[in-house]
């Protein structure tokens, strides 16, 4: 079976947690060269608020990503808590049905994630935005469907297709938030967002790989 069970996740939401905790003064430093600094410090919060919160529960993959997005929805400041927890919640719904997430599956979450931010926020690819992150990472897992690859497989082109697009935003101008009211000055610096959904992503593939591999 090329897939891990839902109700076995809670070790790849534990990752995604520990990837932010590790990077939050990293996430603080690029998000103070062209917005407010305080993207490493919201994320961070919101974060450690739910790890802290399922540590001694049981919980499911989607069950998980849901309850994160809620948190990071309700509870964190910065206009990323809603961005963020619209992408994990509307993962989670597409998932909540789901006994076994294989590629198929997990791709549809991802997509829907993409989909549902694309319905509250104007921002697309090139605009210096986590989309810039987001969308190749989405693409990939696509591509890696219809092309049959083993979903591990697939996990390490969507990282090398997320981490491509993070790096991509630092040559872009800032068309969003903060930072679009320095114009070309926002060249020459990575965007925030992008990089921790990198972080994200990066750590949700590692995570699932790990259980992949039965190391739960």
């Amino acid at each position: 079976m090329d897939g891990f069970k839902n109700t076995d996740g809670k070790s790849v939401l534990l990752k995604m947690v520990t990837a932010i905790q590790d990077n939050k003064d990293y996430l603080g430093e690029v998000d103070g060269l062209i917005g407010d600094g305080d993207h490493g410090m919201n994320m961070n919060k919101g974060f450690s608020l739910f790890g802290e919160r399922i540590k001694d529960k049981d919980v499911g993959f989607s069950e998980g990503l849901n309850e994160l997005g809620m948190v990071l929805f309700n509870e964190i400041g910065g206009s990323m808590g809603p961005i963020y927890g619209t992408i994990f919640m509307s993962m989670a719904d597409a998932g909540e049905s789901k006994e076994i997430i294989n590629l198929a599956n997990f791709t549809v979450m991802l997509s829907d994630g993409l989909e549902a931010l694309g319905e509250i926020v104007e921002a697309r690819v090139g605009d210096k935005t986590l989309v810039d992150t987001l969308f190749p990472a989405v693409a990939s897992l696509k591509v890696s469907l219809e092309e049959g690859d083993e979903f591990s497989e697939a996990l390490e082109k969507m990282k090398a297709a997320a981490e491509a697009g993070k790096n991509s935003t630092k040559d872009m101008i800032a068309r969003y938030g903060r930072s679009s009211r320095l114009g070309e000055r926002s060249k020459g610096v990575l965007d925030a967002g992008a990089v921790s959904c990198s972080l994200i992503l990066c750590a949700m593939a590692d995570g699932i790989q790990e259980v992949l591999k039965g190391g739960r």
